[in-house]
């Protein structure tokens, strides 16, 4: 074993548990708050021009930037899974066909999309309700990611790639390079050269640029198990319905939320657009909060992967154990902040009195599940880490799809608009439930199977 590898292996297999955890989830929340503020920035420099048609088409988009960071993350998250399987299992040679193949499938991926996004964008367009007042902003906007779809696929998978050997700082500084260039160049691409919309999609593919060379420089110079050699791809093309398997569940959770909001909207339309304001301002609490702990389990997964490659139950155990307690400390902790200064929260978002105070009223319901939550996201990332890949589609599935569909529109029949909110509260608490249940069993299964 060389000495990268050995440096690699000792946070996962040897360094304290609590030591590793923050090692592994730190770097990933920032990475998923890096990745929030990369996504507003965009909207806010364009918001500056006061062209309200511009800001539209930024955001009539949005969903089909969503869906290419969420292909990138259902690869990367695969991959990485396998890989540090692998890793800890002491296969090398697997762990770098995986790589190989999750990398080469994303440019296949890639260039598929680009050209499906170029050909069919008009009718795209117009299936996300564009306007005619917006259709140019908005096609040039689609157009110039769509060109970039390859960079942006290739900063995500490559990201999880090097996280899963151990390389967490280094794809914490990807991100961030990546971030802060998009930032630095959209009021210069949009303000000073008037590009408007299409210097805002430049200026994002320019940061996704910089993050994937970034992580080829890396992974050239110093990658332990992660290759990039085209032949191992061909040597484990086999293993790309894991991949998809085990990255599903991130997916399918990204775009359930998308459906989700827009069945929640279609029913708060009926109490009016103050109803609509207020839910948007008091989820902007909840949707933090959610995405703070789903950082959190998403960063260790790795050291539950590695431990369960390495067989390793005791300090898998372990780790579970701690990171279940920390998800629990923080959503109790950050709902009591969010709750505690909910005037100046929703005030950031909401000016009028009369829908700040809605908003208020609404934000206890959308935080209150916060403490359990964790066990959503921690069941869905041991499911992953242990290969239980529809377990894991399943717990996906139940917070933004089976609970909350079904739970809006009983909830807003028996409660009102109070309903809508309530049932989010119900969905949190169920489902964080029914995940612990799935997790028990597989947990005990895997118990069995060891002895």
């Amino acid at each position: 074993m060389d000495n990268k590898t050995a440096k690699h292996e000792q946070l996962f297999r040897e360094a304290p548990v609590w030591k590793a955890i923050a090692a592994l989830a730190v770097p990933s929340l920032l990475s998923i708050l890096v990745m929030i503020f990369y996504n507003l920035a965009d909207t806010f420099f364009i918001a500056q021009l006061g062209d309200t048609a511009k800001v539209a088409a930024v955001s009539i988009v949005s969903p089909v930037f969503s869906i290419i960071m969420a292909l990138g993350t259902m690869l990367g998250v695969g991959a990485g899974t396998l890989l540090s399987i692998a890793f800890g299992a002491g296969e090398t040679d697997k762990a770098k066909n995986t790589a190989s193949l999750c990398f080469y499938s994303g440019v296949v991926l890639s260039v598929l999309l680009t050209v499906l996004l170029l050909c069919f964008s008009a009718p795209l367009l117009r299936f996300l309700g564009t306007q005619p007042e917006m259709w140019e902003d908005a096609e040039t906007y689609l157009r110039v990611l769509a060109l970039g779809t390859v960079f942006m696929i290739g900063s995500h998978t490559l990201a999880s790639l090097i996280r899963s050997e151990g390389a967490v700082r280094e794809g914490l500084r990807g991100y961030m390079a990546g971030t802060v260039t998009n930032i630095v160049l959209d009021p210069v691409f949009i303000l000073v050269f008037r590009w408007g919309v299409a210097g805002a999609a430049v200026a994002t593919v320019l940061g996704n640029i910089v993050s994937t060379l970034l992580y080829l420089l890396h992974i050239r110079r110093h990658a332990t198990v992660v290759s990039l050699d085209p032949k191992r791809a061909l040597s484990g093309v086999a293993a790309l319905g894991q991949i998809l398997a085990l990255g599903v569940p991130n997916a399918v959770s990204t775009l359930l939320s998308g459906f989700a909001s827009t069945f929640s909207n279609q029913l708060l339309s009926t109490h009016g657009t103050d109803a609509i304001a207020a839910m948007s301002a008091a989820g902007k609490s909840s949707m933090l909060i959610s995405m703070v702990q789903m950082g959190i389990c998403m960063g260790i997964q790795p050291l539950l992967a590695y431990n369960y490659g390495a067989r390793d139950y005791g300090r898998l155990k372990e780790a579970l154990r701690k990171t279940a307690l920390l998800t629990v400390l923080v959503g109790l902790g950050a709902a009591a902040l969010c709750f505690g200064f909910r005037s100046w929260v929703i005030g950031l978002f909401l000016k009028e009195a009369g829908v700040a105070a809605l908003g208020e009223r609404l934000i206890l319901w959308l935080i209150a599940g916060s403490p359990f939550l964790g066990f959503v996201y921690l069941s869905t990332n041991y499911l992953q880490a242990t290969k239980k890949a529809s377990a894991a589609i399943l717990v996906s599935l139940l917070r933004q799809g089976l609970l909350l569909i079904p739970l809006l529109y009983v909830f807003h029949w028996l409660f009102g608009l109070t309903g809508i909110a309530s049932a989010h509260l119900a969905t949190d608490i169920g489902a964080a439930a029914l995940a612990m249940i799935v997790f028990a069993v597989h947990y005990q299964r895997m118990r069995r199977e060891t002895v």
